[in-house]
């Protein structure tokens, strides 16, 4: 309890005004409230005009230790120096989302040795996702509000509550002070330099024989405007991880097929891709005759759809509806509510859309049909003469675990492979399992009829087999987009502005105070600025020179050297 009631308790001036602890000026009068300090002659310390801050309050707790921290400038020196120093590391190689399609458990070691095998593993090849990146952006950003809280408060209050009437030491301790004697009554000469002082731009308060003047007090709040726009920013970056707001991906759309963009209610169709290429003439000189084909221009005849119905049950077709068509090239970018897509590659390999199979004895040769196989989304069953085909598996990228069991080794349809049950005459009551490739895979390693026989425990009777390219439907190329949302840019944009803004109100104004008092027939002068001293200097010298006071604008600096 003592240490609440010392925590709290003030510290009373002369002028009978309480102070809170930590006020080094009082409030009032703006005498040295420290003993030691009314005993000096050095400049006094102007900062907040000596108001006291939470961050020296006495005996803290533990919520105040916490302020005390990120109030500190020092502390947030230190977490930008790291945040800074994680960026570097980040930039050493490229992230992973620089990538398409890579697995990047491989690629960093195969591309960069034991350096990019150590820098996966430290997690720096997504640095700019990491827990511990984004933990020193929330922390700089607690100290951006915490520093301001700290600051602002005791500023706003020592603005807002200025007192006319100072004490004498605290205007003979400022940078620039002027002392002698005047001719007329205290009163009259108040007044007439405050007509000489207002022709400056400051505003003047009289009391009696005291005056207070100030200009550009809007350039004190300059670097907390600064801190507000690097917090906007700060948040509209953090908020860049959320769902929705953002996203950054480079997806493959086959041509002639209709994909959806993931995380979004919006499919896209590559209509028709197109490529030139330049002609040996038209090449630059350093690649003629070297056999090089050098593209022209790529683009992407797109179509985007939204889903309005049937968008997330994934055993119904959605429902569609085409909200925009733009030809897609480098640097022209389709652009619909904020989603855009950006010409990245391409990829000339022809790409397996569908196939036509005809189920065929293979003793007598008989054909008893053909069916319809789409390679993304195939049906569950189908009928072909006597038989029924029921899909039981499917691999996109089809290949053999170190026991010997199918499995998909990536996403792509690099090498699908479709498992059928097939029931009907002359095959066992369960039916018979059937694998079936589509596209030519390596023979060496899966022999079709090897695999089926030993699934099935003996030679099956059938086979799918494909007669001719007319039953198959290929896509010809496959253009890779950059799928880009970006909810969150225009806060950074918003956050950037705030920023400049601070810093045009700190750069080019500067807070100019000028605070006198006549006793005695004696003038005491002093006067304070953020900077630019030699400027405030010059017009006293000039204020006083218009009330026949002649001096000399060195004189005016009281300790150069203190600050």
């Amino acid at each position: 309890m003592m240490k609440e009631v010392i925590a709290f308790k003030n510290t009373k001036c002369e002028c009978g005004h309480q102070n809170p602890v930590g006020t080094v000026l009082c409030e009032a009068c703006g005498r040295p409230l420290e003993e030691q300090d009314r005993e000096s002659n050095e400049v006094l310390e102007m900062r907040y005009d000596g108001m006291a801050r939470r961050s020296q309050r006495a005996n803290p707790n533990f919520i105040d230790r916490i302020w005390n921290f990120f109030s500190s400038v020092k502390i947030a020196v230190y977490m930008i120096i790291l945040t800074l120093l994680g960026s570097m590391l980040g930039t050493i190689f490229p992230q992973e989302n620089t990538f398409l399609n890579i697995d990047p458990s491989t690629y960093y070691k195969e591309t960069y040795g034991t350096a990019g095998w150590i820098y996966y593993k430290l997690g720096l090849s997504h640095t700019y996702e990491s827990w511990w990146f984004i933990l020193l952006l929330v922390m700089i950003g607690a100290s951006l509000v915490i520093c301001s809280l700290d600051r602002v408060l005791p500023l706003y209050k020592a603005l807002t509550k200025q007192r006319i009437l100072k004490h004498k030491q605290f205007l003979t301790r400022q940078r620039v002070v002027y002392q002698g004697p005047v001719e007329l009554e205290s009163k009259e000469w108040v007044e007439q330099a405050s007509v000489h002082i207002k022709k400056r731009g400051y505003r003047v308060h009289t009391l009696d024989n005291a005056l207070l003047a100030e200009k550009y007090r809007f350039s004190r709040w300059g670097p907390y405007v600064i801190h507000i726009g690097l917090i906007i920013f700060l948040l509209a970056v953090l908020a860049r991880g959320l769902p929705g707001l953002h996203m950054d991906q480079h997806v493959a759309f086959p041509e002639g097929e209709i994909k959806h963009i993931p995380n979004t209610s919006y499919y896209l169709k590559n209509e028709k891709f197109t490529v030139e290429y330049y002609s040996e003439q038209d090449l630059p000189k350093e690649f003629q005759g070297k056999n090089k084909v050098l593209p022209k221009l790529f683009k992407t005849q797109a179509t985007l759809y939204e889903c309005t119905a049937n968008c997330n049950d994934p055993s119904k077709q959605p429902t569609l509806k085409a909200v925009d068509h733009h030809n897609i090239e480098v640097n022209d970018p389709m652009d619909y509510k904020g989603l855009k897509a950006y010409q990245f590659d391409y990829d000339l390999t022809p790409v397996l859309r569908s196939v036509k199979p005809s189920l065929v004895d293979k003793k007598t040769g008989k054909d008893y049909g053909t069916f319809q196989l789409r390679i993304k989304d195939p049906e569950r069953n189908y009928k072909v003469g006597p038989y029924s085909l029921e899909l039981k598996e499917k691999y996109n990228d089809f290949g053999l675990d170190e026991n010997g069991q199918p499995v998909t080794k990536t996403p792509n349809p690099n090498a699908p492979a479709f498992l059928f049950l097939i029931k009907g005459p002359n095959l066992p009551a369960v039916g018979v399992h059937y694998f079936y490739f589509p596209k030519q895979i390596d023979k060496e390693r899966f022999q079709q009829d090897a695999i089926n026989a030993k699934m099935n425990g003996g030679s099956v009777p059938l086979e799918l087999d494909v007669k001719g390219m007319g039953n198959v439907d290929l896509s010809m190329s496959t253009t890779y987009l950059n799928i880009r949302v970006d909810k969150a840019m225009p806060f950074v944009w918003v956050g950037a502005a705030i920023v400049m803004l601070g810093l045009v109100l700190g750069f080019y104004w500067q807070h100019r105070r000028i605070w006198l008092r006549i006793d005695d027939g004696n003038l005491t002068l002093g006067a304070h600025t953020s900077k630019n001293w030699f400027g405030i200097r010059r017009e006293i010298a000039a204020i006083l020179r218009k009330m026949n006071l002649e001096v000399d604008e060195k004189s005016l600096d009281n300790g150069g050297n203190h600050s």
